[in-house]
């Protein structure tokens, strides 16, 4: 990566998260500053619904940042933006091409058959935004990288992530139409935290990624080292605020106390404690029974990508606001059966702001992260300072002054002519017997 400064956007149903980071030519990342704004109801499952209200949310945080020390005096031109939400998931598709005998494949070759799975029919009411490699096949031999291999045939698979158009359509009208900034490119924030976040090895062994946010949860596999599965589930951490309120409670007091006093694990704690005339109980039980819905449908999707639990001993590896709900890894384990952990950024991101909670930030970091590797584009820019004369004025010529104070002369010359006559008028001559003939 080339020195720059690399802005990054992530839009979720609960919050938006704005960063920008500063990355060197060993590889790290220096996350400079973070800010985020509450955006309930504005945004739903990913899909923006209130442009005014998101873009007025996006200049605020936008202005906050061009103001914190080591960003000021430059102004952010461009951001990344993550993509996540309902409808992304993956679909798998094979293309092939053949080759003439004792080809070498090369670049192009590759490039041309990610062109042609791009181009694969889909749904009409889905928009293909990435084509990620799964393996490829040059004769009877499988692989992850053919270039170079001879052959005269060659297929691959990859799995195409889709989404619906709205998601990218809104958040165009919302940043580059009424905010006129760049988007420098479309980052799908599961698959970003997957390359930011997994090692190798977990990959290789077979791992899945959870991302357990407001309203939905998403889930990526990954197998053999590369991307296996990728679903997104409607259900989410406001699921289980959203039955707190049944308990007669404003959403906002609901999610304190899930926050500080929920469980995802039944427990007999606090049984005789009310909150606000409910039993602390009747509240835990909301929350178990809503937790294990989520989970249970979380597991689910290892049999959907057609694998087993004993598929992926790498385990679990959870993040979200979800994911930080008491006992929740607890309770994957014990579903699953598999070992979890929460998710770590690694040691070349670094994180310089100091009001930035490190879990709260990981995916816009992943976006960031992604456009710093993917990309050479700079996305701040110093504003260019017009000279101008100390004084505030333009200088004339001598002539010019000249010609413009004879105008001014020659008024004068007639004031002084008017007001003699004036005064000559209303005093009178000096001999008052010419008034009386």
């Amino acid at each position: 990566m080339s020195e720059r400064y690399i802005a990054a956007v992530e839009i979720s149903s609960s919050k938006i998260i704005a960063a920008v980071g500063k990355t060197s030519g060993e590889g790290q990342l220096d996350v400079i500053a973070v800010e985020q704004e509450n955006c309930i109801d504005a945004v739903r499952y990913g899909i923006i619904q209130n442009l005014e209200e998101t873009s007025t949310r996006v200049m605020k945080l936008i202005n906050r940042l061009e103001q914190r020390t080591g960003i000021v005096p430059r102004k952010i031109k461009g951001v990344y933006v993550g993509l996540s939400g309902r409808s992304l998931r993956s679909i798998s598709t094979t293309v092939e091409l053949n080759l003439p005998p004792d080809t070498e494949i090369s670049d192009e070759i590759i490039t041309k058959l990610r062109t042609d799975a791009m181009r694969h029919a889909i749904d009409s009411s889905l928009e293909v935004v990435d084509a990620v490699p799964r393996f490829y096949k040059v004769g009877h031999g499988e692989m992850h990288n053919p270039k170079g291999i001879i052959g005269s045939h060659i297929s691959a698979t990859f799995d195409l992530v889709v989404c619906r158009p709205e998601i990218k359509r809104n958040i165009k009208r919302t940043i580059l139409d009424k905010l006129n900034i760049r988007i420098e490119g479309f980052v799908v924030t599961a698959l970003a935290t997957g390359h930011l976040i997994l090692s190798p090895d977990e990959k290789r062994l077979g791992c899945m990624l959870v991302d357990i946010g407001a309203e939905t949860s998403t889930v990526t596999i990954y197998r053999k080292g590369y991307l296996r599965y990728f679903a997104t589930i409607p259900l989410g951490g406001r699921n289980i605020t959203r039955d707190i309120t049944s308990k007669n409670l404003l959403e906002e007091h609901a999610e304190d106390i899930k926050i500080t006093s929920g469980h995802a694990l039944p427990n007999d704690l606090g049984s005789s404690v009310n909150i606000n005339g409910i039993k602390q109980s009747d509240i835990n039980n909301l929350i178990v029974a809503r937790a294990e819905e989520i989970v249970a449908n979380i597991i689910e999707q290892i049999e959907y990508a057609g694998l087993k639990e004993t598929d992926l001993p790498g385990g679990i590896i959870c993040i979200g606001g979800g994911s930080r709900l008491n006992e929740m890894t607890d309770l994957i384990n014990q579903q699953s059966g598999l070992p979890v952990r929460k998710a770590k950024l690694p040691p070349y991101v670094v994180i310089q702001d100091p009001g930035a909670i490190k879990k709260d930030i990981i995916e816009v970091i992943s976006v960031m992260y992604a456009g710093a590797t993917l990309s050479n584009r700079e996305c701040l820019e110093i504003p260019v300072v017009e000279e101008v004369p100390v004084t505030g004025t333009v200088p004339t010529e001598p002539d010019q002054e000249v010609e413009q104070e004879r105008p001014r002369q020659k008024r004068r010359s007639i004031f002084d002519g008017l007001s003699r006559r004036l005064s000559n008028l209303f005093s009178g001559p000096d001999d008052d017997s010419e008034l009386m003939e």
